[in-house]
């Protein structure tokens, strides 16, 4: 059976070998028949409340079963997925509820605080389903008394299970996934099932992988690098190891030995972390056969170190971004002489360089980066003018290319190499970060003057944040005191790792803040 929808694959391996184990959570294994018949029956929930082909449906948890549960149950319903990372405060889940339009919105009630805060005036939302304590749910009090509030424990428990097919293309959209952009609110990047499915389909081959794999993933869902890890293993029907975080490395070793892990994707921090600890006590995981990096480059001098720890793993360097999932990879056998390179297209795309006169570059020649293929996203929901920024008119009938905006230039083999981003955007931990966004945070705090952030090239974290600001002369803020402060209102990635206080900002003649001086000085 052709796989045209992203939930397809849930489907099929559900019919096929329905007791093999879809997913392991926090020590408990679930089975694909399992997964088949939580997701219908959340369907079928979804549907009964107004949810309809093309709606959208808001999952604001962490690494859950809820969360597998609510993405597969959102697409079985004909709906659009977002998942929202749970470090997300009040004032910009709102934003994303808003934007999306939201019908329902499935979450935990550890998520209280910011779902009190956060769910006002929202004139689309219809719904909150709520996992974890029963009592804390039912006594859940928001300030929309029309949005109605259910129990996810309890309609796993009663609810009829989803059987009718909803009619939909191909061609009708999957999933939004909100990342930060250079205006400082977040965009929805538009993604339909053709392109999720066609970018799953090239993943897999070119990573060589079956449905035999042991995936593990501590990545953040809401994270597409993340996500991917999910719906690759589903996809495959293979199995997915999914933990919250890596904050206790010695779990995750008992992890990769307990259920003989496969196949381990990374950001550098992570890696930076095995091999601290590697070179104080040497770690070997035999049964790893594939290690992926993306996010931040990964750099070459990790390259020998890792072969050690994980000494039967094709290790693959990648680049990707939201807007199309994956640009690139460098083939494994070419980690050692290469390893400086980001390598070619995923199989089925091209890529290529034009110069500042609009043509192809020259092996060395520094230009932007532009990717075709059908994993293109469809656009910016409802953002129109950024959408046009990013896609452009190709060279045959009704083609259109995505314009990374970032900068690259192949060697003579035609390989490519990473050379830096066009835009302000800083990638941080395996995030993007807007610096708007956390300089419209930081002008929010009282005493504050001014504000501006940049990003630092860091070894360990890709970028870390700078923020220079300068004070009223009657202010008490210090550095402590103002991190104590973002952390109140952002994400934790987002927090500056340095904060730079200063008597004044350098700026132009036009009175615009200069960031390019600023960087010299760290």
């Amino acid at each position: 059976m052709p796989l045209r929808f992203v939930s397809d694959s849930l489907l099929a391996t559900a019919n096929k070998n329905p007791d093999k184990t879809a997913v392991v959570i926090d020590g408990v294994e679930y089975k694909y028949h399992q997964l088949e018949t939580a997701a219908r029956k959340l369907a079928n929930v979804f549907i009964e409340n107004g949810v309809e082909r093309g709606d959208r449906v808001a999952i604001y948890m962490d690494n859950t079963w809820p969360c597998v549960v609510g993405i597969y149950a959102v697409l079985l319903a004909g709906g659009v997925f977002l998942v929202v990372n749970q470090q997300t405060k009040a004032d910009k889940l709102h934003y994303i509820l808003e934007d999306s339009g939201s019908k329902i919105l499935l979450t935990d009630i550890t998520q209280e605080k910011q779902l009190i805060n956060g769910l006002h005036d929202l004139e689309v939302l219809k719904g909150v389903i709520c996992s974890g304590n029963a009592e804390k749910v039912q006594k859940l009090t928001l300030a929309n008394k029309t949005v109605f509030v259910k129990h996810f424990e309890h309609i796993l428990e009663t609810a009829v299970e989803f059987t009718s097919d909803i009619n939909k293309t191909p061609s009708d959209l999957a999933a939004l996934i909100y990342t930060s952009g250079s205006t400082g609110d977040p965009k929805g990047v538009m993604h339909t099932h053709l392109s999720m499915t066609f970018a799953l389909n090239s993943l897999v081959e070119y990573l060589r992988l079956s449905e035999d794999e042991v995936m593990i993933n501590v990545l953040p869902v809401a994270f597409d690098y993340g996500l991917y890890q999910l719906l690759m293993a589903v996809h495959l029907g293979a199995t997915l190891v999914l933990e919250r975080s890596i904050a206790y490395p010695a779990v995750l070793f008992k992890l990769i030995d307990k259920y003989k892990v496969t196949s381990l994707p990374g950001v550098p921090t992570i890696f930076s972390m095995l091999l601290s600890i590697h070179k104080r006590e040497a770690l070997c995981f035999p049964s790893v056969t594939r290690v992926t990096n993306t996010a931040a480059a990964l750099p070459a001098d990790y390259i020998n170190d890792l072969q050690e720890i994980f000494p039967n793993a094709l290790i693959y360097k990648m680049y990707g971004m939201t807007e199309c999932k994956r640009v690139c990879y460098l083939e494994p056998e070419l980690i050692n002489e290469k390893g400086r390179s980001v390598g070619k297209a995923i199989p089925g795309t091209e890529v290529f360089v034009l110069n500042d006169k609009n043509e192809i570059a020259s092996p060395g020649e520094i230009g932007t980066l532009y990717v075709r293929g059908p994993h293109i996203m469809a656009g910016y929901w409802n953002k129109p003018e950024p959408t046009s920024k990013m896609l452009k008119s190709g060279a045959w009938s009704s083609d259109v290319v995505l314009c990374t905006q970032d900068e690259f230039y192949c060697d003579e083999d035609g390989l490519l190499y990473f050379v830096g981003r066009s835009d302000d955007i800083i990638k941080t931990r395996g995030e993007k970060v807007s610096p708007v966004e956390v300089e419209n945070m930081l002008h929010g705090i009282e005493g504050i003057r001014d504000a501006v952030v940049i990003g630092v090239d860091d070894e360990l974290l890709g970028q870390s944040i700078h923020a220079f600001i300068t004070i009223n002369d009657d202010s008490d803020l210090n550095e402590n005191k103002i991190k104590r402060l973002c952390a109140q209102k952002i994400e934790n990635y987002m927090v500056p790792q340095k904060i730079n206080i200063v008597d004044e900002l350098p700026k132009t003649d036009t009175g615009k803040i200069t960031k390019k001086s600023l960087s010299k000085t760290q």
